[in-house]
This record gives C-alpha cells, sequence and structure tokens, in this order.
C-alpha cells in the first residue's frame, strides 16, 4: 500500500482503535454522534433512557461488535457505572466519554420558574456529566490517556433571555470541565466542552414550547437571528466537533470550550435590526 493510501485511510478512520460512551446517545445529537464515530472506526456504547430508540439505533448501525446499548439515566450513579463497566467489559478500555444527556427547561421568568424543574435541569445537565465524568476517569487515569466532552451551549456565552435552569446548568458545566481539565491532565486526559447555538431537535422543541410547530418554520427562525448565513447547523456539524475532541487530532487541546455558533456570541444584532426597522419604515 502506498504512503497516500494509508495516510487516506488514517484520515478516514479517526477514531480506529477507539472506544467511545455517548450519554443521551439514542436521539438528536447524541444519535448523529454515535453514527460518525462508527464510521470513524470506533466502537461505542450507547446510554440512553430511551430504550426502544436506543435498541433500533443500535440494530441500524450496526452489531455488538461495534456498538452497543445501555439502559443509563445520568442521574443514578449505579447506572452510569454499570454503561463505563459495560464499555470495558465488551471493548476493553473506554477512551471518549461524551457526556452529551441534557435537559431543556422551559423559557419562563424567574417568578415562574417552578423550583423542582430547576433542580432536575443541574441534576441531569450537571450531576449526570459529573458521574460521566467521574466514572470516566475511574478507568482513564489508570490508562493514563482520555478524552472527556461536555456538551454545553452557546448560552455558556451570550444570554438571551432562556431558562434560568438551562442557562445556569450549562455554564456549570463548562466550569466542571475546565476544572476537571487541571486535575486530570497529569494523567494524560484531556477535557473540553462543545457549545452549540440552537438545533431543531424534540429537545428544543420542548423546552421553547415549540412542539406543535413544523421543524422548517423553527429552522428558518433560528437561521434568521443567526450570524452566520449560507449554511445551516445540524446535528452532524456538533457530531464532527465531538469527533475533533475524541481523535488524537486534538492530543493538546484541552479545557476549551468550543462554540460552535457561527460566530452569534460575538454579536448583538437588535441594533442592525432596528436600523433595518427604521429605513423601511
Amino acid at each position: 500500500m502506498s504512503k497516500a493510501c494509508s495516510a487516506a485511510i488514517s484520515i478516514t478512520k479517526r477514531l480506529e482503535g477507539k472506544v467511545g460512551l455517548i450519554t443521551g446517545g439514542a436521539s438528536g445529537i447524541g444519535a448523529a454522534t454515535a453514527k460518525l464515530f462508527l464510521k470513524h472506526g470506533a466502537k461505542v456504547i450507547v446510554a440512553d433512557v430511551q430504550d426502544d430508540l436506543g435498541h433500533s439505533l443500535c440494530q441500524e448501525l450496526g452489531s455488538e461488535e461495534i456498538i452497543t446499548y445501555a439502559h443509563c439515566d445520568v442521574t443514578c450513579e449505579s447506572d452510569v457505572r454499570n454503561a463505563v463497566d459495560l464499555a470495558v467489559s465488551k471493548y476493553g478500555k473506554l477512551d471518549i466519554m461524551h457526556s452529551n444527556a441534557g435537559l431543556l427547561s422551559n423559557v419562563v421568568g424567574i417568578l415562574d420558574t417552578d423550583n423542582e424543574e430547576f433542580r432536575r435541569a443541574f441534576d441531569v445537565n450537571v450531576f449526570g456529566g459529573f458521574l460521566a465524568a467521574k466514572h470516566a476517569a475511574r478507568v482513564m487515569i489508570p490508562a493514563k490517556k482520555g478524552s472527556i466532552i461536555f456538551n454545553a451551549s452557546n448560552v455558556s456565552m451570550t444570554y438571551l433571555k432562556a431558562a434560568h435552569a438551562y442557562v445556569s446548568s450549562k455554564n456549570a458545566v463548562v466550569g466542571l470541565a475546565k476544572n476537571l481539565c487541571v486535575e486530570l491532565g497529569q494523567y494524560g486526559i484531556r477535557v473540553n466542552c462543545v457549545s452549540p447555538y440552537g438545533i431543531v431537535t424534540p429537545l428544543l422543541k420542548f423546552g421553547f414550547g415549540l412542539m406543535g410547530k413544523e421543524n422548517e418554520k423553527i429552522q428558518e427562525e433560528i437561521e434568521a437571528s443567526g450570524n452566520l448565513k449560507q449554511v445551516v447547523l445540524e446535528a452532524e456539524n456538533v457530531a464532527e466537533a465531538a469527533l475533533y475532541l475524541g481523535s488524537d487530532e486534538s492530543k493538546y487541546v484541552s479545557g476549551l470550550n468550543l462554540v460552535v455558533d457561527g460566530g452569534y456570541s460575538l454579536t448583538n444584532p437588535a441594533i442592525e435590526m432596528a436600523m433595518k426597522r427604521l429605513h423601511s419604515s
């Protein structure tokens, strides 16, 4: 085989020989990441509470030799522990923990925010991420390597009157990731975040009370309010960011909050929109 062909194969299979665990992997960004990880040579554990979706996805994508489903409520430590142990027992190790499971709260003012809903958001988004990192570190520290990736949000960078529970919890996730980066670097473990802009997923539709709205209409509004035009952010694009952070291409990248928002967090379009309205009036 020529050197050129060998290089092409290594680029195509960017996760060859690696094992990844994806929480919330049965749908949305998690499912897109599972598909991409498999495409690039990884073996994958899909961990979720959506058992039917999870089993169906795994059957669609391949045999248990390369992908396995694990029931996992990320707020339950025994579930998280068992999912990590399954990865090790079935595939021999764990190289990538993608803490993707999340909860998007309803957008209401602070006086109308339900206390239990606020706590639930922190249980899933922060405590769930903490447990994922804790049990990933348990097996990665002896191996002296690994990549832990948290799914955060662009609301960790910009604030748009979103749900207080969601915004607060996603900022906490970024803080957790940065602190873990400092602790775990001595063991060769990298810790990073991916913070995407809005994507039309069931989670987004539920959180914003848009379950009855057409996906296309929601997408049009998201695109109109975005900064980067002529392109549409999709779950697969966020999966590509996770692929980079899980691969050896990012071998010296740790403590990064990789914001995938087309520059939205750098702008404030309100004045521009106001000027356009004045010109058209």
